[in-house]
């Protein structure tokens, strides 16, 4: 599989949250993210070589050849917004990468401000592991992913949003869940994007009395 060259996306020029968070319309009760080329700009399995050292706070790990790792740009804002909203929808990451272990341990060194901003080293930060409530992180189909998150959650395919990179993984689809395709990383243009979709196939692009 040829490399992909695509960079962290812009800085957030602000600390607001995307504007789906707060229109007063129905979110789906489960985001789901993948995350190599989704919430970082790289494959874990090939670039990264431990062992992994956090630096600047958890801004940023550095692998044994001194190369840096961290989140595209508006993901950490996009996460902290997430579990500020009164009613949070259910964080989960599925992810098929072929190094769980070494996935889940950036998932520890990188921290998130736990208040939105679009800073990432604001403190008080915590782990970005602990914002996610479901993790399904190992090789194979994405429908299997999805079948342990349904397992896990209790809630209905129908009432997830998924967020990945790949096309393949469109296969989700299948089971009910709405699909995302991201080319350059999460951002909250694409958060929006992938919100109104999920709206307009669950009928909820109206307020609710």
């Amino acid at each position: 599989m040829p490399e992909k060259t695509t960079p962290p996306g812009p800085a957030a020029p602000d600390s607001s949250a995307p504007e789906t968070f707060t229109d007063g319309l129905t979110l789906p009760k489960m985001i789901v993210f993948d995350l190599d080329y989704t919430l970082w700009p790289f494959w874990v399995d090939t670039h990264v070589s431990p062992p992994l050292k956090a630096q600047n706070g958890g801004a940023k790990s550095v692998d044994r050849f001194g190369r840096e790792y961290s989140f595209y740009r508006e993901v950490p804002l996009i996460l902290a917004a997430s579990k500020k909203l009164a009613n949070p929808p259910v964080l989960a990451t599925a992810s098929r990468t072929c190094s769980p272990d070494l996935a889940l341990t950036l998932l520890k060194q990188l921290t998130i401000p736990a208040t939105p901003s679009s800073v990432p080293s604001t403190p008080p930060f915590k782990r970005a592991l602990d914002f996610f409530d479901h993790r399904q992180i190992f090789p194979g189909d994405k429908r299997q992913h999805f079948a342990k998150l349904k397992e896990q959650s209790g809630l209905r395919f129908e009432d997830m949003l998924f967020f990945d990179d790949e096309a393949r993984n469109r296969n989700v689809e299948s089971l009910g869940v709405t699909m995302c395709l991201v080319k350059d990383g999460v951002t909250r243009a694409e958060v929006d994007r992938g919100v109104r979709e999920w709206r307009r196939r669950q009928g909820r692009g109206q307020k609710e009395s």
